[in-house]
């Protein structure tokens, strides 16, 4: 086992990313379509529309997956038929991911010990984690713990937490679900253009993992930290509306992303003793392709060296925390590479952080 030191220079076991596995609705959606669909939603504002339309192609994204068909954009929805479409939906990608993790690490439903689901894309009361037990054959002593708010940062951030519960408990098992449908937030009454940016952005996706704190499998899950900027709560949220979740992102991300984030970096890599060629892969979530390149700049890396990230936002589109568990997925599918870090933008504005030390 891996022995990882605490800021109370406590010693302890660090718990294993012991699997991982992604999926996505079965509706595959081409940006071409997308911005076909969209002349169609704006033709009676078309000069607005028109003004924002490079947007669909300096996305960088191809395709992207959708739990509706493009023809349900079309119509006006309720905030409440929204949320039932959620519901339903994010039922049925959770019970999927969960049990191709379990599958994948060679567990039971029963040996599981603790569920935590992150999601920021609807409302669930009871919360998801109670919906996954419902479905799925778990104890009924098992632990709860739903996390939401967190937006584009919740993966990463609630696998800090996550992995802090399964240090608290040694030996335990711990299901982490995180799912996303951001296409049921487009409302085609917002002609805004963070909702137009939306639209060539959004994806729909779930990815799930087993953190295990009795396993010698699989990278063991290090330092974890957060940093959050004072006077940002406007950069990136949702404006709750009567029809849905109105997307708020600034625009001024990339240069946000350029000025502050390498010291927000070199922050939490201070507190847990590393510095930056102690890192030898950085695991980003693609929030899109303008971030992804001005992370190259700040960390002094060449244009394109975030291949990862950029063919999972081409692939998937922006899924929200989901993402960047499908970047980390193609990284752990090669050999090991060392130390990598992951790292996400989130609604706060926070940015988050975890190490991941390479398998023994």
């Amino acid at each position: 086992m891996i022995i990882v030191q605490t800021m109370q220079s406590e010693f302890i076991t660090s718990p294993r990313l012991r699997s991982l596995t992604t999926v996505v609705p079965p509706i595959e959606i081409y940006q071409a379509e997308v911005e076909t669909l969209g002349r169609r939603i704006f033709a009676d504002r078309a000069d607005a529309f028109e003004r924002m339309r490079s947007v669909y192609d300096n996305a960088g994204i191809k395709k992207r997956h959708s739990c509706v068909s493009l023809e349900w954009y079309l119509e006006p929805h309720s905030w409440q038929e929204r949320n039932t479409l959620y519901l339903e939906n994010a039922r049925i990608l959770m019970r999927r991911a969960a049990m191709e993790c379990l599958e994948t690490a060679g567990l039971s439903s029963d040996e599981i010990d603790g569920v935590a689901v992150v999601s920021t894309t609807g409302i669930a009361t009871p919360s998801l984690d109670a919906l996954l037990i419902e479905d799925m054959p778990f104890p009924r002593h098992v632990s709860r713990l739903p996390l939401f708010g967190l937006g584009c940062a919740g993966g990463v951030i609630g696998l800090n937490r996550v992995a802090d519960m399964a240090r608290s408990r040694p030996g335990s098992k711990w299901l982490f679900v995180v799912v996303e449908l951001c296409g049921l937030t487009f409302r085609n009454s917002d002609m805004s253009k963070s909702n137009i940016v939306a639209t060539a952005l959004f994806g729909d996706g779930a990815a799930a993992m087993i953190v295990d704190s009795g396993s010698d499998v699989g990278p063991a899950i290090g330092r974890g930290g957060e940093y959050t900027w004072p006077d940002s709560l406007d950069v990136m949220g949702w404006n709750v509306k009567d029809d849905g979740l109105g997307v708020l992102f600034s625009r001024d991300i990339p240069e946000l992303v350029r000025a502050e984030y390498g010291t927000a970096l070199d922050d939490f890599l201070k507190r847990a003793g590393l510095q930056r060629s102690d890192i030898d892969e950085v695991v980003p979530h693609p929030g899109g392709i303008k971030v992804v390149t001005a992370l190259e700049d700040t960390l002094e890396l060449p244009t394109g060296t975030l291949s990862d990230a950029r063919d999972v936002l081409r692939e998937f589109g922006n899924m929200s925390a989901a993402t960047v568990f499908f970047v980390l997925q193609r990284s752990l599918a090669r050999p090991a590479s060392g130390r990598r870090m992951l790292s996400a933008l989130g609604p706060g504005f926070t940015a988050g952080f975890t190490v991941l030390e390479p398998e023994q």
